[in-house]
């Protein structure tokens, strides 16, 4: 089983997933006139504007159930894993991912707030990649066709986010507690289930208020120690930087050879940390309470900078600056122990195992004893908030499967049903937990791999045939902003179909108020 699923996961994580995130950064930045630099004031003013309704959450509680899901596993053991596969060069293509993938994130975002709808059970915002591909073309002739890949993507995400990608993070606070404390990992995995389940059963609203509050506290303290450890270490800063850009293009002597898996692991190891373009995030985005979509799409894509700019940039720079590293030729050299001058450069004891030993080594350096600590500490909090999101992500699409209009015919027996499955839902995702936390990592990788790049997959090929609804509101956006209005979405004036909540929205008392730019 291991050997099919890691073949299937060589075939979707092939070399042209790779190019289409690259393509899908670039040809998004260009369309957006790099709104991601253009538009960086106002990501930061927008973060603050806005707050909560008895259906939407605030603009910074969307920002934080995204981060929730973006900040995890993948900016820690993740950035250790593509430094020793990739080389330090990873960082580089990691950077430039994000910068890239802040205009797809903005795209994919705002098309999530475009074709949002109110959930009919509990009255909330509901979107994500299923509804716009089901919204965007409903009044064409491939109406029928995108039905379905709405309801394939609602279907990939279900399993995705319900099944395989909490493995990774169950097994990165197991596996990080284990080595810091030596607790038995199913011990681990219960523990961590039985919170979750605590968490989940009070809605969006719950998880929402429970990640503004942690993953912000948690994410400073992390970048802050990280940076003091780096500024310990502050002569070998230098070094570090160009190691990072000469490994990145072939032209480091030691790295040169593997400037394929530098570019391959950076760009695989950005999309898990960043999520940018594979889809998540505009399910956060489409439950925020904003009078324009832009608005909300603006303020995701500040959330990719945070997480690979901020967050993981602080672990690459502590993993670096330390020499807390080793990088392999390949997975079946790190699978055992190598030999004393064998393989590319050796800077941790042969039996450091590639992923969170790596950072708690680097923490060691300066703290030691304490960094094992720390790190699985904020591996605990990054990644139980991140199941958190994946399980509200999951509970969305579940929604979307079970459909509005059934309701309406057999209200009754679908309602039992809607409410039998969520709770499977949530058993299935506690399982998943407690079998990630005594899963190996390799396992539990390739699992999580699978599922990120199928919804990658289904979802960029998507927002390429749907975008422009996305660059009409932009333009919207800034058409307003010029004329010194708060921007106020109105779908018939911008000729876009499908976006049936916001055909009836009232917005502000009245278009023209003026209020200040800031």
């Amino acid at each position: 089983m291991t050997e099919t699923l890691s073949t299937l996961n060589s075939y979707i994580w092939s070399n042209a997933l790779v190019y289409l995130c690259l393509a899908a950064g670039i040809f998004f930045s260009v369309r957006t006139r790099f709104a991601q630099i253009r538009l960086f004031k106002d990501m930061l003013r927008l973060i603050w504007r806005g707050s909560s309704s008895e259906q939407g959450i605030s603009s910074f509680q969307a920002l934080a159930v995204s981060l929730a899901g973006r900040v995890g596993a993948g900016n820690i053991v993740g950035v250790a894993t593509a430094i020793a596969f990739g080389g330090p060069g990873a960082l580089f293509w990691m950077w430039g991912m994000a910068f890239l993938g802040a205009s797809t994130s903005f795209v994919e975002c705002t098309l999530g707030q475009i074709y949002k709808t109110r959930d009919a059970v509990t009255g909330e915002y509901r979107g994500g990649p299923a509804f716009y591909f089901r919204q965007a073309l409903a009044h064409t002739r491939g109406r029928g066709f995108f039905k379905v890949y709405a309801w394939i993507f609602a279907l990939v995400t279900l399993i995705a986010c319900g099944i395989l990608m909490p493995n990774i993070q169950a097994n990165s606070i197991s596996d990080s507690m284990h080595n810091a404390w030596g607790v038995e990992k199913w011990v681990v995995g219960t523990i961590t289930a039985a919170l979750l389940g605590f968490v989940i059963i009070g809605g969006v609203k719950r998880i929402a208020a429970f990640a503004s509050i942690v993953v912000p506290a948690m994410a400073t303290v992390y970048i802050v120690l990280a940076l003091i450890v780096v500024l310990i270490n502050a002569g070998d800063v230098p070094e570090v930087i160009r190691l990072v850009f000469s490994s990145a293009f072939g032209a480091d002597a030691a790295f040169g050879a593997i400037i394929g898996s530098a570019i391959m692991w950076g760009v695989k190891r950005g999309i898990y940390s960043n999520e940018a373009g594979q889809g998540t995030g505009p399910h956060a985005a489409a439950a925020a309470e904003v009078s324009h979509p832009a608005k909300q799409g603006l303020v995701q894509s500040f959330a990719v900078y945070i997480d690979t700019l901020f967050v993981c940039s602080a672990t690459g720079f502590l993993i670096l600056a330390t020499g807390a590293y080793r990088v392999f030729n390949d997975e079946a050299e790190a699978g055992g122990v190598m030999a004393e001058g064998g393989g590319l450069p050796i800077h941790v004891p042969g039996q450091e195992e590639v992923g969170s030993g790596y950072v708690q080594h680097g923490f060691d350096t300066i703290w030691a004893g304490a960094g094992a600590s720390f790190v699985a500490i904020s591996l605990a909090f990054f990644c139980f908030t991140t199941i958190v999101a994946y399980y509200y992500m999951a509970e969305v699409n579940l929604r979307f499967m079970l459909g509005e209009k059934a309701k309406l015919y057999i209200r009754p027996l679908r309602s039992t049903v809607g409410e039998n499955l969520q709770i499977l839902l949530q058993a299935v995702i506690l399982a998943s937990v407690v079998y990630g936390a005594i899963a190996t990592a390799k396992d539990a990788w390739t699992l999580g791999d699978i599922g990120v790049g199928t919804m990658a997959w289904l979802n960029l090929l998507g927002i390429f045939v749907i975008q422009g609804p996305a660059l009409k509101a932009l333009r919207d956006y800034e058409r307003q902003r010029k004329a010194g209005v708060d921007p106020v979405f109105r779908p018939q004036e911008l000729g876009i179909q499908g976006a049936t909540f916001w055909e009836t929205y009232t917005g502000p008392p009245s278009r023209e108020q003026k209020v200040p730019l800031g």
